[in-house]
């Protein structure tokens, strides 16, 4: 629902991460070329960031 601070499996801090795999992803660049520059090479870590789907704005309609 929410980015990924932390990798749930090994604990590693992925917060500082997200908006720049997303900013790359979204001009195009491939997830796994941007996922080595930014340094995760663990897999748990790297499926945090492949995975986690931002639904927060779809969440907010039903704010009371």
């Amino acid at each position: 629902m929410m980015k990924p601070i932390r990798c749930f499996t090994c604990g590693k801090l992925l917060g500082d991460k997200y908006k720049e795999f997303e900013r790359r992803v979204i001009k195009g660049e491939s997830p796994d070329r941007a996922l080595d520059e930014l340094g995760v090479k663990r897999y748990c870590c790297r499926r945090m960031l492949l995975t986690s789907i931002d639904l927060m704005n779809d969440v907010m309609q039903y704010k009371r």
